[in-house]
């Protein structure tokens, strides 16, 4: 049996179609995965509106993958579609989503951070890892969410959001260190709020990050010259790695990450700072090493059907 889902994100897009084992509940075959950056939280966090720009990309995007369920038999209206941070924050969200539906047949549900957080831990878990040891790290572009069996937390800060609010360039030239030390201060005062959640979970849990932000810095580290979801799931990174690269990428422009091996195109702008959130929770939370995963919250949202 067939069945699909959209993660309509603050920056990405992402369809998947897979078969479904009914019996054990879980992805029996992955069908098609595709991710699209549509940016459609640009300047949510300022503004609380999604813009008429942001909001054209993104129909075209959701356009084509209604049309791509269609070419496997499948009715759009049925697909498991959710929204997370860029929908919450947005004034105008619930218009987005009446057009979208009323030009794509597909039904979007905006789910709250601790639910955004509960699906993407199931849907991040890889073969073979103990739920009971491990917790998944999400960020996103306009939030980040923590989870372990026991329960998570989501936090408003994400990729774009700290992006938008903290790296502010003019084109061509690199941030400069006191935005550096701004943003890595903002991110340590987010992380005060998670060191309870940490403290609840054993000494030896393993962390997994999942989403775009992870699984490019998982390409970076293997020099990838094309994606490749079964080497990704691979990856542990440590400490040591995630702080050389912040030092790599941050006297970097924009367009001077856009050629380094394995930078998903359109995600340059943003990278530095979802790796630098990425390496402050691995320090101030107690975790030597992460590992990557390929998977996440489309994967998880297959069990509301």
């Amino acid at each position: 049996m067939l069945r699909a889902s959209v993660d309509l994100g603050t920056n990405t897009c992402l369809l998947l179609v897979a078969e479904w084992d009914e019996v054990k509940g879980e992805v029996k075959k992955i069908v098609f995965d595709t991710t699209s950056i549509v940016r459609l939280g640009e300047r949510v966090d300022v503004t609380k509106l999604l813009s008429e720009v942001a909001i054209e990309r993104t129909l075209k995007t959701l356009k084509a993958y209604a049309d791509k369920l269609r070419s496997f038999a499948l009715d759009p209206g049925k697909a498991i579609c959710v929204a997370t941070s860029q929908a919450r924050d947005a004034e105008n969200g619930a218009e987005f989503f009446t057009r979208v539906e009323k030009e794509t047949g597909l039904k979007f549900e905006i789910l709250s951070g601790k639910d955004e957080a509960h699906y993407t831990f199931l849907g991040g878990i890889l073969p073979g890892m103990q739920t009971s040891k491990t917790a998944v790290i999400d960020i996103g572009g306009g939030s980040t969410e923590f989870m372990a069996e026991s329960g998570g937390l989501s936090l408003d800060m994400g990729s774009v959001r700290f992006t938008e609010r903290y790296f502010k360039t003019k084109p061509g030239m690199p941030i400069s260190d006191q935005q550096f030390w701004d943003c890595q201060e903002a991110v340590d005062q987010m992380l005060e709020k998670v060191k309870t959640w940490r403290n609840r979970l054993p000494n030896d849990t393993q962390l997994l990050a999942v989403a775009g932000t992870a699984t490019t810095l998982a390409a970076y580290h293997l020099s990838l010259v094309r994606y490749d979801a079964s080497l990704i799931d691979q990856v542990v990174l440590t400490r040591g790695d995630l702080h050389r690269m912040v030092e790599e990428l941050k006297w970097r422009t924009a367009e001077e990450r856009r050629q380094l091996p394995g930078m998903e195109q359109g995600r340059e702008d943003v990278i530095l700072a979802g790796t630098l959130i990425l390496w402050r929770s691995m320090e101030l939370l107690g975790f030597q090493n992460c590992r990557v995963s390929s998977r996440g919250l489309r994967f998880g949202v297959l069990n509301m059907a």
